[in-house]
């Protein structure tokens, strides 16, 4: 098989099922060598299997693609360092790791526990961060020992994340955290010759399915599913390809056939008095500083009027 990503090595995490799925068959169309990571889970990080890797990579062989599976932990330390070196020690290097697993224990913030709450921030922000500290290792020695890397990190944000969504601020607080991971993480790595962007994607998967965006009847086989998973995995196969170098510390909004740029913070309308201000002056001119700023963005990413 070739394709944009011939040859290339990639990881991918919670790959067994949805998008991580997806992106696993895309990138071996692509010509990639596929690590498909995935413990298993339910929805909310309960149970293990590990049946839907091994399905994942039957299918990819079944392709004529080359494919391995791995059911460890990405928020486990030794787990993720696990997964890395199985990229390293079955095909011989490490080009793209995918960071795209997750759970939801969604629940309004009066009625969420601590437990949901430390669940969701392990699996989604330190599972994102212990795998691609130990790829960066690896990328960093290269480095050091002369070798040339064009190496990809793709992370999963979410609009729950960079726009905000009721009910999930445990997923919303680790899928920013997320975002802002990718931005500085793209500056610490670049001189090593490895990129650092994100996705913010939005599909119909078991994960989504309660959620109540999609459409309550589903797309017509003659019909453009604008909700299928695999609408999202081009662009991710595109960015760990060769052809996305020079593109890093960004994230990309993408649902169906639509991709976008998300712009992050930045500085609004602004005041200046070059000296302390007092809290009777401030009370006199803030809500005034926030009646010209722009709105936040909704769900779709839109200013609002």
């Amino acid at each position: 098989m070739a394709g944009i990503c011939d040859g290339r090595v990639v990881i991918i995490t919670g790959a067994g099922r949805g998008i991580g799925k997806a992106h696993a068959l895309e990138f071996a169309r692509q010509g990639a060598k596929v690590v498909v990571n995935d413990i298993g889970a339910e929805v909310d990080g309960t149970g293990s299997s590990t049946g839907p890797a091994g399905e994942v990579v039957d299918e990819i062989r079944a392709m004529g693609g080359e494919a391995v599976a791995n059911g460890d932990d990405v928020s486990d330390w030794e787990g993720a360092q696990r997964l890395i070196n199985t990229a390293i020690e079955t095909f011989g290097t490490l080009d793209v790791l995918v960071n795209n697993a997750g759970i939801l224990r969604d629940r309004m913030l009066i009625n969420m526990t601590d437990a949901e709450w430390d669940a969701v921030i392990r699996v989604h922000l330190r599972g994102t961060f212990a795998p691609t500290r130990w790829a960066a290792n690896y990328w960093r020695e290269r480095s050091k020992a002369g070798q040339e890397n064009d190496a990809r990190i793709i992370n999963t944000a979410s609009a729950s994340g960079i726009f905000g969504n009721v009910g999930q601020s445990n997923y919303g607080a680790a899928k920013a955290g997320i975002a802002a991971f990718t931005i500085i993480t793209s500056q610490e790595l670049s001189r090593y010759g490895v990129t650092v962007n994100a996705i913010a994607p939005a599909a119909l998967t078991r994960m989504t399915a309660n959620l109540g965006f999609a459409p309550s009847e589903p797309a017509k086989p003659e019909e453009f599913d604008a909700f299928a998973p695999e609408n999202v995995s081009p662009l991710v196969a595109w960015i760990g390809s060769s052809e996305s170098k020079g593109i890093t510390g960004r994230v990309f909004d993408v649902v169906g056939g639509h991709i976008d740029v998300a712009e992050g913070w930045h500085a609004g309308p602004s005041i200046d008095k070059n000296d302390r201000w007092t809290v009777e002056e401030l009370s006199g001119l803030i809500p005034d500083l926030v009646a010209k700023a722009a709105k936040n963005a909704d769900m779709s990413g839109r200013i609002p009027g």
